[in-house]
């Protein structure tokens, strides 16, 4: 896609929030992938939920790279991110919560400093998943899929501040208002492009992954309800309960 002549003397403002509470093993290397960006227009904002560790003073070693951050009680992740939406003020939104980072310093180089994104409401890519022993790159998966669940990382996504702001995360829903989201979004026929790029590097073992059949039932809540979905979600569901009896007994 070719850039306008606009768009060569402004790079577009991109936020990227990070949500915390307790995470001082971690929050220092999500910081540092953030603020090593070499991309030159980020604005940063950190939502701390209250830690009671020492994840505020390293926010402070940090504060002059910084440009808002606050720790106060919320109602839970999606209030904190839906905070981070109300403060930011980037063309586009990231969200870097704790223990996850960019998967090289120059993601947001290579993503924003050459083209410009017309019409498009939500850039997502690939991501690579961290386990104790092991790495793996996740593709994401075909948008025409998304009744299946998940088709990538909300780490690996860059949504139009306009949408978000307009549209900020359901907090009935605990679990998966991420999902519900971009659900919500795809349905409503918003302009979704897909970037052949790594864009994060998560860990495993987040509240998705921990309580998975949850995350599912979840999913199976928020589509469109017919024979092909049932079947579907009834088989995955009957699948992970299998394979969590197997590792019971290994």
């Amino acid at each position: 896609m070719k850039q306008s002549n606009k768009y060569k003397d402004k790079k577009p403002l991109i936020s990227i929030i990070t949500v915390v509470y307790n995470g001082e093993k971690y929050i220092e290397e999500t910081i540092q992938s953030i603020i090593n960006q070499t991309y030159d227009n980020i604005e940063y904002i950190i939502i701390d939920g209250g830690s009671t560790d020492g994840t505020v003073d390293i926010i402070k070693k940090y504060e002059d790279k910084i440009d808002y951050w606050v720790s106060e009680r919320d109602g839970g992740i999606y209030d904190a991110m839906n905070k981070g939406i109300d403060l930011s003020h980037g063309e586009w939104l990231n969200f870097m919560n704790a223990g996850d980072w960019f998967f090289k310093e120059d993601v947001l180089e290579n993503i924003f400093a050459k083209i410009s994104y017309q019409n498009v409401d939500i850039l997502y890519g690939d991501h690579e998943v961290r386990y104790p022993n092991r790495k793996r790159i996740a593709k994401a998966g075909n948008m025409q899929d998304i009744w299946k669940g998940s088709r990538f990382s909300h780490q690996s996504a860059f949504i139009s501040s306009k949408l978000h702001k307009a549209n900020k995360f359901n907090l009935s829903n605990r679990i998966g208002a991420d999902f519900e989201f971009f659900y919500k979004a795809y349905k409503n026929n918003k302009n979704f492009k897909y970037i052949d790029v790594i864009i994060s590097s998560i860990s495993s073992g987040g509240v998705s992954d921990i309580k998975r059949v949850d995350s599912i039932v979840g999913w199976w809540n928020i589509v469109e309800k017919n024979t092909k979905t049932n079947l579907y979600y009834i088989c995955i569901i009957l699948k992970e309960m299998v394979k969590s009896l197997i590792k019971k007994f290994i």
